[in-house]
């Protein structure tokens, strides 16, 4: 089985790539493969509301978004981390995240639906829990299995070095991905003995509350 975790941070081997690797390290060594993607730090769009991913559930813009879109279906977990500007996700992880969930909702098979997920963030000091309450509802929206550790998923330091004295937040990153490794063999196991899928309602309601 396979995760795909996403370096949303500008700094391609920055904080929070020094999080996630701790998270695929725990991840390995339980039998997972993993991968790291790197978002870039070239600007990416937020949406623009055209619609054109309704289509084939493909974006309008052709950047990382796309990239993602491409490899997503191959894995079987995703773990998110960004960096935490103001108390929330840096603005290119939002707009990443953005149209990455908007252009999986209008696919006819959803990539992400009952496949579990995490947020990891990465902080100075403060903000971590606001930016954490950000990522996980798109998670919900989505409907994933969000997976949690025996804290929030955050670690704290000015670079890489500082991330690794955080011996806190470096054991909830193992935590973490031990807990998803976990996860994953029970949804394998369950796939062996033939459970199904929750059954599906065919037509999505969605309504203004205008009358």
């Amino acid at each position: 089985m396979k995760v795909l975790l996403v370096n949303g941070s500008p700094h391609k081997q920055g904080c929070t790539y020094t999080a996630l690797c701790e998270v695929a390290d725990a991840l390995n060594k339980e039998g997972m493969e993993t991968e790291i993607f790197w978002i870039g730090n070239k600007p990416i769009y937020g949406c623009i509301a055209c619609g054109s991913c309704r289509i084939d559930g493909t974006c309008v813009f052709h950047d990382s978004v796309g990239e993602f879109m491409e490899k997503a279906p191959e894995y079987d977990g995703y773990i998110f981390g960004a960096p935490v500007h103001f108390a929330a996700m840096n603005g290119s992880m939002t707009s990443f995240m953005d149209r990455v969930f908007f252009a999986n909702m209008s696919m006819e098979k959803s990539l992400f639906a009952f496949k579990p997920a995490a947020a990891v963030v990465s902080a100075r000091r403060a903000g971590t829990t606001a930016a954490l309450d950000q990522m996980n509802k798109y998670f919900l929206h989505g409907q994933m299995m969000v997976i949690g550790s025996r804290y929030w998923n955050m670690v704290h330091g000015n670079t890489p070095e500082e991330v690794r004295q955080d011996v806190e937040g470096m054991q909830i990153m193992r935590v973490l991905g031990r807990n998803m490794a976990w996860f994953m063999e029970l949804v394998q196991a369950g796939r062996e003995k033939g459970v199904p899928l929750p059954k599906q309602e065919g037509t999505r309601i969605s309504m203004n509350f205008i009358r």
